[in-house]
């Protein structure tokens, strides 16, 4: 693993591209004039309500009591300096104006005096200029002084370079700042939005640029009238966030930074790499988008990974608080100044809250004063990766093994091979072998070196996700593609865990992702991507951690089964199908290990 910004020489004499790459972590600013100047904490509420992908609503019990959670975090050390509502706050029919009748017995002030209580500014989201996406899902009534600017969407999205609508979105975040609102996430933007004249006169690609340049122009404005404002961006601002294959297109465009703090990369989604902890997929995705991000050009201090979510609802999957430590590391480790935190924060008890401080702190100490560049590696490529934080006086690497069997990673150019391990998660241990850090499969690992490897930067290990002791590739016997499907014979091993990994891919080498639906109305996967196995006609029980409600879809399936229950040298059959009903030429492929825990 060779770090190409590591020598302080090579990089003021690396191209362009390359400097981006490398000096994000050296300056907040150095693309566009907006971004923080030090490490930020947002709370944000979704994921703790969700009425997208759930049904879930936001109402002042939820808010306040999230707000209580996160002020036992600040009790315990944690930093968290705003506090943001979600979509849902708004009243469908005031025009992001009046909080949502019924929901809020006390209005909005009361919500305001609570967090000034708490010690946190207020946040809230806004549709940058959609009210809907159809006559099914439209959460805001267009007001009738918008009509001038009413486009797309079946007139459910505005102009914002003509007509009225940009005049009156500036005009109420100017009334929510003065009331103390601080912080502004913008999301569902569509640009390419104007009533039908206008498109047909001008084209779709310059109603783009006219309605990019005069958005981006007044939040310029804006920010310079309101210095304490942060504005961070999200969807419908660029970024190929579909998948985590090797293949994305570069489709930033780099001047949102004279307006936004940060751009976002994603939700978090499962990763297009077969995992089989569901958790760590997600951590893999979220870490592939900011590589993306960063590589085409925004500066790590300015992504945005939005990788930090708990919660019982769809959007995450109802994944609880299952495996947090290591999604928390990760989006410490990633290197952008606004950390977002969303979800159920009342879901951690009081050591969860002593612990997620002390983690916390390290990452928002390196993000203060040290260099965050990414390893050389792409996270979807399946190869070790991970994020480098180097300071004067020590370095942090934080590595993840995203593939299948143990990997060496090369540490000679760090010196991290005389360093500690900070935290990794449980099961087998990551090991040196000299100058490599030996990895498992799935596995995480933090580790520290010079006056990061004391002792008191211990983190301990994760939780919800246990590494293999050794995890081997099986020979496949009798492979048969056939369309949509594929099927193999595998003698299962003697001991241990038969694991059986599938996965598809489109015609064009892309990932081949299905979904089934969100919750609590969705399909379960494991009825979409059917994966079977057999034995002397018997059908075999498999554990699958991915058999869930994915509302964004999913890509492959992994499987287990214990080897107790199977018959020694007798082969076992697997079939892997694909029920989609879209039309598609893609291929599925299959492989077995032997894995012992």
């Amino acid at each position: 693993m060779k770090h190409p910004f590591w020598n302080s020489r090579r990089l003021r004499s690396a191209p362009a591209m390359a400097f981006v790459f490398a000096s994000a972590a050296l300056s907040p600013v150095l693309l566009g004039g907006a971004g923080p100047g030090r490490p930020i904490s947002i709370y944000i509420s979704w994921a703790a309500h969700d009425e997208i992908s759930d049904d879930v609503p936001l109402n002042e019990e939820l808010a306040l009591r999230e707000l209580a959670a996160v002020s036992k975090l600040k009790e315990q050390g944690a930093q968290f300096d705003y506090f943001l509502l979600d979509m849902g706050w708004f009243d469908p029919d005031g025009g992001y104006r009046e909080f949502r009748k019924g929901r809020w017995p006390r209005g909005i002030d009361g919500f305001l005096a609570a967090c000034r209580d708490k010690g946190v500014k207020p946040g809230l989201w806004f549709s940058t200029n959609v009210c809907g996406w159809n006559a099914n899902l439209t959460w805001m009534t267009p007001l009738p002084e918008w009509k001038d600017a009413m486009g797309g969407n079946l007139d459910l999205a505005m102009s914002l370079y003509q007509g009225s609508f940009l005049k009156y979105q500036i005009e109420t975040m100017q009334q929510w700042y003065d009331r103390g609102v601080r912080v502004f996430k913008f999301d569902f933007a569509n640009l390419g939005a104007a009533p039908a004249a206008e498109v047909a006169r001008l084209g779709k690609a310059e109603v783009e640029r006219r309605n990019t340049d005069a958005w981006r122009n007044a939040l310029v404005a804006f920010r310079a009238r309101n210095p304490e404002v942060i504005l961070i961006a999200y969807n419908g601002y660029g970024g190929d966030t579909g998948d985590s294959g090797v293949k994305f297109k570069r489709n930033i465009d780099l001047r949102w930074l004279d307006a936004f703090d940060s751009l976002y990369c994603g939700d978090p989604k499962p990763s297009d790499l077969p995992s089989a902890n569901f958790w760590r997929s997600l951590d893999v995705y979220s870490d592939a988008m900011v590589f993306r991000y960063v590589k085409s050009g925004v500066p790590i201090t300015r992504v945005d990974s939005s990788g930090f979510m708990i919660g019982n609802t769809g959007t995450c999957y109802r994944r609880g608080a299952a495996a947090w430590k290591g999604m928390l590391i990760l989006s410490g480790a990633r290197g952008g100044l606004v950390n977002t935190y969303y979800g159920d924060m009342a879901l951690l008890g009081e050591e969860d809250r002593a612990w997620f401080a002390k983690a916390q702190h390290l990452y928002l100490t390196l993000q203060a004063s040290a260099a965050i560049s990414p390893l050389d590696e792409y996270p979807g490529s399946g190869r070790p990766y991970g994020f480098v934080a180097h300071a004067d006086q020590g370095s942090v690497l934080t590595v993840v093994n995203p593939g299948q069997v143990d990997e060496d990673l090369d540490l000679a150019n760090f010196g991290a091979a005389s360093g500690r391990i900070l935290f990794t998660d449980a099961g087998s241990a990551p090991t040196f072998h000299g100058q490599k850090l030996r990895l498992g499969p799935g596995q995480l690992a933090v580790v520290g070196t010079g006056i990061y490897s004391d002792p008191k930067w211990d983190m301990g290990t994760g939780d919800g996700l246990v590494v293999p002791r050794s995890s081997t590739l099986l020979a496949l016997t009798g492979v048969l593609h056939g369309p949509r499907s594929v099927s193999a014979t595998v003698l299962p091993p003697l001991t241990g865990v038969l694991r059986i990994v599938c996965s598809q891919t489109n015609a064009d080498g892309r990932p081949w992702r299905i979904t089934g639906g969100a919750p609590p109305l969705g399909t379960a996967m494991g009825k979409i991507l059917q994966l079977k196995a057999e034995q002397g006609g018997k059908e075999i029980k498999l554990e699958r951690d991915n058999d869930r409600q994915v509302w964004s879809g999913l890509s492959w399936a992994v499987a287990e089964v214990p080897v107790q229950g199977l018959e020694p040298g007798v082969p076992v059959n697997i079939s892997y199908s694909v029920d989609d009903p879209k039309p598609n030429a893609g291929v599925a492929d299959i492989s077995a290990y032997a894995v012992a825990y």
